[in-house]
């Protein structure tokens, strides 16, 4: 399984994968999920990948091959003009690529789907990011929708729903992030460390922090080790619920 999460922020983009591919007792192995594709100081490209691995795998070597002389080999990521038209073409790559291991009769449908986030800035345009489908279309992030999740989605959710502010700063984005990496973390074993990290700051076309944080990292043990706290003090303090009261209401 798989956990990626990407926020849109006033100051600019955050990025955030695991790498796990494998989970079982004594069964475990780790893959990148986090591609970037970048002209220095005209675009700069993330993408994000959850699903079957030889799907993704395919979909990313044939954007790289088709990247490596992009005025030779339309369309190119790196040719397109908007991040509109990248989200449009890794669509039509992904459907591409799961329509050709379909025609072949390998496994069923459900088997080779994938899911994947585009993020980034090309010259003369915004910051944006998009949700990609497995059929190949793609909705765009908004002010209601600030961040995409893809994978093991629902454990880490909850608490992007409550902290998110748009004016945070990536610091603090990669905080929040963590907390929620932590709780799905301990949820699902199909989920781990290390954990990829890319910021990017927007019109600067250029990353702006990129990192793996691995078990032992001493801040990811901070953070998660303080929020596991924070949250057995805050719920000492709520009020315990009157059983009996409840019995004499009905």
């Amino acid at each position: 399984m798989t956990y990626c999460v990407a926020l849109r922020l006033d100051k600019g983009l955050v990025f955030m994968s695991d790498t796990r591919t494998n989970a079982g007792v004594d069964n475990f192995s780790t893959t990148r999920k986090m591609f970037t594709f970048q002209v220095p100081g005209e675009r700069l490209i993330t993408i994000m990948t959850a699903g079957n691995l030889a799907t993704t795998q395919s979909l990313i070597s044939l954007l790289e091959e088709r990247s490596k002389k992009a005025l030779e080999r339309d369309p190119s990521i790196l040719h397109a003009p908007t991040m509109f038209q990248v989200a449009r073409l890794v669509g039509q790559t992904l459907r591409e690529v799961i329509v050709e291991i379909q025609s072949k009769g390998q496994m069923t449908a459900a088997s080779f789907q994938a899911t994947v986030i585009v993020g980034g800035q090309i010259k003369d345009g915004f910051p944006t990011m998009f949700l990609v489908y497995p059929e190949g279309n793609f909705i765009e992030i908004t002010e209601d929708t600030p961040f995409f999740q893809i994978g093991e989605t629902k454990y880490g959710k909850p608490i992007l729903v409550r902290a998110y502010e748009p004016h945070m700063s990536l610091q603090d984005a990669v905080k929040l992030l963590l907390v929620s990496f932590d709780s799905t973390l301990k949820a699902n074993l199909s989920v781990g460390l290390p954990i990829d990290v890319q910021t990017y700051e927007n019109d600067t076309f250029e990353i702006a922090t990129k990192t793996r944080i691995e078990q032992e990292d001493p801040m990811y043990q901070s953070i998660s080790k303080g929020w596991g706290d924070a949250l057995k003090s805050a719920f000492q303090t709520l009020p315990s619920y009157d059983i009996e009261s409840g019995k004499r209401q009905k």
